[in-house]
């Protein structure tokens, strides 16, 4: 439930988002996604969360993290760090929660309601000690997706879930195609 009058912000956990929209199967209009929530209550802040590759020369993400910085999301990013794990597979790790929590316990005693765009279960006590400072707290994610993208504990501690699937035709658009359609061969018909 949301109210007009109330002051809103959004946390949106970037990787935890995209996976969990990629697993239902579309993408992510952040202009749509912000027009939203400015029209469910008054838009405090809107917080975007990710970790970037810094030795890479084109990143995929550059482009929505440069689009996003302009078009009123306050993006919190840091270097990713890359590790080869036991296998010998490269990995990246760029775990953003203790910058969220920070910015959420910050802007917390201006805030009548907070979003966050997340599933992970480290997040609970965050939404707990927000509640505990007067704030409701609604837990953006999906149950649709298997295995599930939140976490149980997550889910009962929020005020609100909202279940990313249902936004779907309010902030999505299809997924984009990674590589040009081959066109069919033409038939060609004999004379």
């Amino acid at each position: 439930m949301f109210y007009k009058d109330e002051r809103l912000a959004l946390f949106i956990d970037g990787s935890n988002l995209y996976a969990a929209a990629k697993a239902l199967g579309f993408d992510i209009d952040y202009k749509l996604l912000r027009q939203e929530f400015e029209r469910r209550g008054k838009l405090v802040r809107a917080f975007y969360y990710t970790a970037l590759l810094e030795n890479d020369e084109y990143s995929p993400i550059r482009p929505l993290v440069d689009w996003l910085n302009y078009n009123g999301y306050t993006m919190v990013t840091k270097p990713a760090k890359e590790y080869t794990d036991a296998q010998g597979r490269r990995k990246v790790k760029g775990n953003m929660d203790i910058e969220l929590a920070v910015n959420a316990m910050e802007l917390a005693p201006r805030l009548d309601h907070a979003v966050l765009f997340s599933g992970d279960g480290d997040f609970r006590p965050l939404v707990e000690a927000m509640q505990r400072q007067g704030v409701r707290v609604s837990v953006v994610s999906t149950i649709r997706s298997q295995p599930p993208m939140i976490a149980d504990e997550l889910r009962r501690q929020a005020d609100n879930f909202i279940e990313l699937d249902a936004l779907r035709d309010v902030i999505g658009r299809p997924p984009r195609e990674t590589r040009e359609p081959e066109a069919a061969p033409v038939q060609r018909a004999e004379v």
